[in-house]
């Protein structure tokens, strides 16, 4: 059903606002509001429905539901004093009050016409076709992989594998999903991957194929920039049919846990190439996640201004509020603080509020709940916080290797490993894999296997030679294995790194869970020559 009002046609199922048949540019949660507000229009939609329907039921300040009907006003060239289509009833909520005439989506005409006696129902206007708006953050649609077997029969499997993608991709918030009953209308078309970017007004495409030879089964699956035609990413997947329903969900586990950080890195050098000065919120978050990927102690200075211009520009932006406390721990852990009580307070002021704001946000609850774990001390809470990311979103990597971590310093070793590993197969080139080194070095020095405790610090440091907690388990490690020397060196690159750590500070540096855990680690720092 499209609705018309005035110059104006809504159209539900393109998700598209025209005026005089242009498109008019809104975001996804005004378009959401104007539509709600015109399928209601014959009563007044209280703030808490507005709420429930535009926002999931989350809670929102006064001021986004006030900017949001001001961003709607300004869409349709209505105001707060004229109210001639938007009307505020005071203590009640709102109702769009403007005349609105319905009409079909258009169906296909006959290729002769209509019959003697017949109408074709058509949208109450004709529009010239036009590209949809692309929304104001990343966008994909998943395509019907082609069944190249030969085999009717694995048809069911290729689909079943790409509804699985869908849903998968449907449980990250940051990103914009094109529903399964559209895309699968292009299943067994030969299609221009741009033109289906146009169509369904999408950056990017995700199509594949599928291959069955005897009982093996081999997926690939490309990434594709719709806007440009530019392969991001190609992979193949392999496995056998003994149990094909654990297949499909393995294989399209795989894929969206290899796609997630290439959409990112696409997304990243997206923003990087716009001028400054056309910037919004999710930008200044793109170019922060950059930096933050990166690590060391300039690129955290860099990142952490730019969270915060992030959550100016949109109050209510939960990840951007995780992202910022994120970095107060970063800075925690490698002796960065210069004024330490008020960069904690801040930290843990900043994590909870990603963490109150993003309770369906599993990036925010990841970033929010491992900083509030380690700024506040509380690894049960952090754990518990974590924890509901993975149910919200199993495919982030990030959660699973911050929730290892976190599980190794309470003394959970074989279920940190666990945890880290499906990290690393979520994600097995990730721009953070020296944050899953690291947490492996922590898992298996409390569980005593001191050699491949420094083999992971080892990696770990490959990756980012200034990790200090990498070079601290190294310098434990080889202390409690009699490798002296070895120790020595680790301690004096220790010292250079943060010269005010000392034996009788380690519990404030690291929450270290178990009283044993910690007397092993301060006893191998110890012997290394880490002053008391």
């Amino acid at each position: 059903m499209q609705f018309t009002f005035g110059d104006y046609v809504l159209d539900p199922e393109r998700r598209e606002l025209t005026l005089s048949g242009q498109v008019v540019a809104v975001g996804p949660q005004v378009f959401d509001l104007l539509l709600h507000l015109v399928r209601n229009s014959d009563r007044v939609v209280s703030k808490d429905e507005l709420l429930q329907a535009v926002w999931g039921g989350r809670i929102v300040s006064e001021s986004t539901i006030t900017s949001h009907i001001n961003a709607v006003r300004k869409a349709i060239c209505d105001s707060g004093e004229e109210q001639r289509l938007v009307r505020t009833v005071a203590r009640k909520g709102f109702r769009f009050v403007g005349e609105i005439s319905f009409g079909e989506i258009g169906q296909a005409q006959r290729a002769d016409g209509p019959g003697v006696g017949e109408h074709v129902l058509v949208g109450p206007k004709e529009m010239p076709a036009s590209a949809l708006v692309l929304p104001d953050k990343p966008s994909i649609t998943v395509l019907p992989f082609q069944n190249l077997s030969g085999d009717p029969e694995q048809e069911y499997f290729a689909d079943g594998v790409v509804e699985d993608i869908i849903t998968a991709l449907s449980r990250i918030r940051w990103l914009f999903v094109i529903a399964r009953n559209s895309s699968f209308t292009y299943k067994g078309r030969a299609v221009d991957v741009k033109e289906v970017g146009r169509e369904l007004g999408v950056r990017y495409v995700l199509e594949g194929s599928l291959r069955k030879s005897g009982n093996k089964v081999r997926l690939t699956g490309q990434l594709i920039d719709a806007t440009s035609g530019a392969h991001l990413w190609a992979e193949r997947f392999e496995g056998t049919l003994d149990d094909i329903f654990e297949l499909q969900d393995r294989m399209a586990e795989s894929v969206v846990g290899a796609i997630s950080p290439q959409l990112e890195r696409a997304e990243i050098e997206r923003a990087r190439r716009k001028p400054t000065e056309s910037l919004d919120a999710y930008d200044y978050y793109l170019r922060g996640m950059a930096k933050l990927h990166n690590g060391t102690r300039e690129a955290i200075g860099a990142a952490l201004p730019l969270f915060y211009r992030a959550t100016e520009l949109d109050p209510e932006f939960a990840s951007a509020y995780g992202m910022a406390a994120w970095c107060y721990f970063w800075r925690k852990l490698n002796g960065w603080m210069t004024d330490r009580a008020d960069e904690i307070s801040e930290g843990v002021r900043l994590a909870r509020l990603a963490v109150e704001l993003g309770r369906d946000d599993a990036v925010a609850l990841t970033r929010g709940g491992h900083a509030f774990a380690h700024l506040a001390g509380d690894l049960d809470g952090g754990i518990a916080l974590i924890d509901r990311a993975v149910l919200l979103n199993p495919n982030l990597a990030t959660a699973w290797f911050l929730g290892g971590a976190l599980r190794a310093l309470r003394g959970e070793a074989d279920a940190a490993i666990e945890h880290l590993a499906h990290a690393v197969r979520l994600s097995p080139v990730d721009p953070e894999m020296f944050r899953m080194q690291v947490g492996m070095a922590l898992a298996h020095f409390f569980a005593g296997r001191l050699g491949t405790a420094s083999d992971w610090a080892e990696k770990a440091l490959g990756n980012l030679p200034s990790l200090l907690v990498a070079v601290a388990l190294l310098a434990a490690s080889h202390a409690l294995a009699g490798r002296i020397d070895e120790a020595r060196q680790a301690m004096q690159r220790l010292r250079m790194l943060d010269p005010s750590l000392r034996i009788s500070n380690l519990e404030a540096w690291l929450p270290i869970y178990r009283p044993e855990d910690l007397a092993r680690f301060a006893d191998g720092l110890r012997l290394a020559g880490l002053p008391e």
